[in-house]
């Protein structure tokens, strides 16, 4: 089993078995993700949007059109103008007034 130690700075050097096994280069990152029973799980973060590709293929019947996206953009603008036109009527100004 590979092992690790850590240095004065908080700092591990990962053997390079694992650097391998979890296909790390040089400047990639990694997780630590925390385990139910306890311990570490070590996770690489992968940077590479192209490894995202086909990963929600699928998911929809057929994809939005940009004006279906564009009237959905509007709708939820017109909801948040109503949502602070409401909390603007409901709440009095907060602001001090001089006379």
């Amino acid at each position: 089993m590979p092992t690790a130690t850590l240095t004065s700075k908080g700092q591990i050097t990962l053997p390079q078995v694992v650097r391998h096994a979890l296909g790390l280069e040089t400047g990639d990152k990694v997780d630590f993700e925390p385990e139910p029973g306890g311990g570490y799980r070590l996770l690489a973060l992968r940077k590479d949007v192209r490894e995202l590709k086909g990963l929600f293929a699928g998911r929809v019947a057929r994809p939005a059109t940009l004006q279906e996206m564009d009237a959905a953009v509007e709708a939820e603008v017109a909801s948040r103008r109503r949502t602070t036109a409401a909390l603007s009527v409901a709440e009095p100004s907060r602001r001090k007034r001089f006379t």
